[in-house]
């Protein structure tokens, strides 16, 4: 939005940031690559289609060829965008030739991402036309467009979103301050999953209670870990409860980022679980539903995944496990994440390719340090502990 309004965009503090902020910074010309950064993809892809003169393929990591973006290309087809596939039809790499779209009325498959619509939704003030999107299909993550809704409004766009349709005026960014951007709420669910885990306390500064983003309703949910929060002018004030719900069903349709933390959370404490609304994850930087299954059965849990790829449920059965966890984490910064706490049950842990949480919260490790953690390469001999 900075970028669209004619100001540089900021940099902020993780990769995927970094990337779209790099590609924004340059015209839209030649070889793009956006990286493992599917926010990147999306959003740039967008952007760019409905940007007069840009000429540029928009490419990306070996997962991210893989991951479909077709929704979103045939709705900015509709749109008079000229953007064709390098492969497979489908997924990246494309060939975008950028023009003035005309806006207008469109249908989109809203089921897979959230991105679709909010890449939309910033590149309609560049079109011809107001733009109306119909959401289509079991809309995934929608507190992400009333998001994206409220964060243009804030910048001089009035758009409007409603849970079938959103609109939005072809009038253009105003220049303005990022004083709403928040602390991610998304990336705390790490640190509710090590409050569950370790029956402490945490102190996430600048969290607040009414918040854009609907990764705050994990409060709710993490509550039923045993883990209470107290907003307070510092921030969120995390403190451990023994009382534990007996199960936890839940819709993450709205938050399908806080599922693999939540799922780990559960089952270190006991807890079976039913997260429904689910399928989008099977298209994130990788198959985090499978990739949940595999890396928990290295510490004895079995789940299932049900209801045609999009429930994920653990009913409390486990078997036995007889050598330390090594565990992989796919190049996904929240598998790496919601793993590595399990250390708190399971000393000595080895979790793969740290460096994957570069994408989303570089200094992770060094907050588990701070927080208390021991952190080793796997060479190096364990310390004994302090008396």
């Amino acid at each position: 939005m900075a970028a669209l309004a004619g100001a540089m965009p900021p940099e902020g503090s993780c990769a995927d940031t970094h990337t779209i902020s790099r590609i924004l910074s340059s015209p839209l010309s030649g070889t793009i690559d956006a990286g493992p950064a599917g926010t990147a993809m999306r959003f740039v892809c967008a952007i760019a289609a409905a940007t007069e003169g840009s000429d540029c393929v928009l490419t990306g990591s070996e997962r991210m060829l893989k991951r479909p973006i077709g929704p979103l290309v045939d709705a900015l087809r509709s749109l008079g965008a000229d953007i064709a596939y390098e492969g497979e039809d489908g997924f990246p790499p494309l060939r975008i030739h950028g023009r003035r779209l005309r806006g207008g009325t469109i249908a989109i498959d809203a089921s897979v991402s959230s991105q679709y619509i909010s890449a939309l939704m910033m590149a309609a003030p560049l079109m011809a036309a107001p733009l109306t999107i119909e959401l289509k299909g079991v809309v995934g993550s929608l507190p992400y467009i009333k998001m994206t809704a409220a964060m243009m409004q804030n910048r001089g766009v009035a758009a409007d979103a409603e849970p079938l349709k959103v609109t939005v005026p072809n009038t253009p960014y105003r220049k303005a301050s990022d004083n709403d951007s928040e602390p991610d709420w998304s990336a705390a669910a790490f640190w509710y999953e090590i409050a569950a885990l370790t029956a402490g306390w945490v102190t996430l500064t600048g969290l607040t209670e009414h918040s854009i983003q609907g990764d705050s309703e994990e409060a709710s949910l993490f509550e039923k870990l045993g883990v209470l929060t107290e907003f307070t002018d510092e921030g969120a004030e995390l403190s451990a409860t023994p009382e534990l719900f007996n199960s936890l069903d839940a819709d993450m349709s709205g938050m399908p980022d806080a599922v693999p933390a939540l799922a780990v959370t559960a089952c270190m404490v006991g807890v079976p679980f039913r997260f429904s609304g689910v399928g989008a994850l099977h298209h994130k930087e990788c198959d985090r539903l499978e990739a949940l299954v595999r890396e928990l059965a290295k510490l004895g849990f079995i789940l299932d995944i049900e209801a045609y790829g999009t429930v994920l449920c653990w009913d409390g059965r486990r078997r036995p496990i007889h050598e330390l966890p090594v565990f992989d984490t796919y190049n996904d910064h929240r598998m790496a994440m919601a793993l590595a706490p399990v250390s708190v049950f399971v000393p000595g842990i080895v979790v793969r390719d740290v460096e994957v949480v570069e994408k989303s919260y570089p200094s992770y490790w060094d907050d588990l340090r701070t927080a208390g953690f021991t952190l080793l390469d796997p060479s190096e001999p364990i310390p004994e502990p302090e008396q």
